[in-house]
């Protein structure tokens, strides 16, 4: 049997354009785009809602803190994956790359141990059982400072569903750690550390760097291309690690932290991602280059939620007004992350497609999720 679906006067966010129309599904797949507020029999009535692409994450630490909610709380994970999950589906993103981070040090002050392999079988495992609204993907973290990235790499394959491997290198005194201040408050205040425990612990990482890091950076490009997944960059600084990016067949740049290095990556073709927090905050935590700094240079290419699942959506409504293009801003989180990650079959709202939609009413500046379809089916 055939299921259809029609989403009727609706202000329809394609690739380049709003236009005031209806989206006709077909088993999955978007079949129809017609113009007109016509609402014809037996469809949905979208009320003059925008009705957009679903949105795509491809950075989120989201489902660790569904795991760890409290320091040293270790959740029930069956039941963490599922709320994740949800909680995303509820904001409007159908596809994520959940973030796990690979390399370990589980020796020492501020050591913490290996985890990827594990919750991501539990999460593959509760995909096959159906209990899953949206679509999963991995982003393995690899980094290069730490002990153990070479053995818990080797543990994946390329039927482990990893669509994107990033260089993460955080040695205190580059990169997001330039400033070693903000590390040091951080670090001694989640581990309790003493002033002579912490200079011994930044001693243990930058010996750990220069022990390990030329390898581990070789290890995570080569398994990268064992997996068949995409290679990213994080926190690039200066035209120098741009350059040594763009060596590695990286295209992708995450949170670049100087208009220097994302200059670099227009340069060589690297597409620049940035978080939402960033944005709508007005600036980094860390002290880094303000996403909207970027944006106004036509520096940014991706949103990435980052830490705040709930910001992907205000910041691409955020973009579209700051560019005056509301459809500019939604690509930002959906037909452009799509084509980073090297997914084809979504991101737009196109015949053909994928009918993962959303749809969004704005009250009081506010967006406000209505609906939430994977697949044509809706699941929020």
């Amino acid at each position: 049997m055939t299921n259809q679906l029609i989403l009727a006067n609706a202000n329809v966010v394609l690739e380049n354009e709003v236009i005031r129309g209806a989206v006709t599904v077909t088993d999955g797949v978007i079949t129809a785009i017609d113009q007109g507020d016509t609402v014809a029999p037996g469809a949905e009535d979208m009320a003059g809602d925008l009705l957009c692409p679903g949105l795509i994450e491809l950075h989120t630490d989201n489902l660790e803190r569904h795991i760890q909610p409290r320091p040293k709380v270790d959740w029930p994970h069956a039941a963490a994956i599922v709320a994740h999950d949800a909680e995303l589906s509820g904001i409007g993103i159908t596809t994520v790359f959940d973030a796990m981070r690979v390399g370990s040090i589980p020796s020492g002050k501020g050591r913490y141990l290996k985890y990827a392999r594990s919750l991501s079988k539990e999460l593959w495992g509760l995909r096959e059982a159906g209990a899953l609204r949206i679509s999963h993907y991995l982003h393995l973290r690899a980094e290069v400072c730490s002990e153990t990235l070479e053995e818990e790499m080797a543990e994946f394959g390329p039927d482990d569903r990893v669509g994107i491997v990033s260089l993460m290198d955080h040695t205190p005194g580059q990169r997001q750690f330039r400033d070693i201040s903000k590390l040091k408050a951080y670090v001694m205040g989640k581990n309790n550390m003493s002033e002579d425990d912490f200079a011994d612990h930044v001693a243990n990482l930058k010996d750990m760097r220069d022990r390990n890091g030329a390898r581990h950076e070789a290890v995570a490009v080569a398994e990268a291309k064992r997996y068949g997944a995409v290679l990213a960059s994080h926190d690039d600084t200066t035209g120098d690690h741009v350059a040594t990016s763009s060596r590695y067949g990286i295209r992708l740049a995450e949170f670049p932290t100087t208009v220097e290095a994302a200059r670099a990556c227009y340069d060589h073709g690297i597409a620049v991602m940035m978080g939402a927090p960033n944005l709508i905050r007005g600036g980094s935590h860390s002290g880094n280059v303000a996403a909207g700094e970027l944006a106004e240079l036509d520096l940014l290419d991706i949103v990435s939620s980052d830490y705040v699942p709930a910001a992907l959506l205000s910041s691409a409504l955020l973009l579209g007004d700051m560019w005056g293009n509301i459809a500019r801003g939604i690509a930002t989180v959906t037909k452009a992350p799509a084509d980073a990650s090297g997914l084809t079959d979504r991101g737009r709202i196109a015949l053909g497609e994928r009918a993962d939609m959303i749809r969004v009413a704005r009250i009081g500046g506010a967006p406000v999720l209505r609906g939430t379809w994977v697949q044509g089916k809706r699941v929020a």
